[in-house]
């Protein structure tokens, strides 16, 4: 079982990108078509679509296509705003330092949270 299928029940989207364009949405549903707001990119779910848990799968999604990370059914990935928190358990530090690189590299993630991780 993945990372996204765990923490999220769902099998990877057709389409699905760590770092997908962002779909224009109205401002308003009586806006003009040409008044539009770019979705935050912490809010960007896996196919560019608003997501309130979008930099969270977007990470889950870079962890399962790294090849270094098997899913570590005693971690969980969360966010709060446009952090990554890690939260629970990883074997070893080389794993963890491996998940922090990975997140860092997703769009949107400003900073990667991992105090509420321990390792052992």
């Amino acid at each position: 079982m993945g990372w996204l299928q765990r923490l999220f029940g769902m099998e990877k989207p057709q389409n699905a990108e760590v770092n997908p364009t962002p779909q224009a949405i109205p401002q308003t549903p009586t806006a003009a078509p040409t008044a539009t707001q770019t979705i935050p990119p912490e809010r960007l779910g896996l196919n560019g679509e608003y997501d309130q848990s979008g930099l969270a799968k977007r990470v889950a999604l870079a962890f399962d296509q790294d090849d270094q990370l098997d899913d570590v059914n005693t971690l969980w990935v969360a966010q709060t705003g446009s952090t990554v928190v890690l939260k629970g358990k990883v074997p070893n530090q080389q794993i963890l330092d491996r998940m922090i690189s990975v997140a860092r590299t997703v769009n949107g993630a400003t900073n990667v949270d991992s105090s509420q991780t321990t390792v052992g």
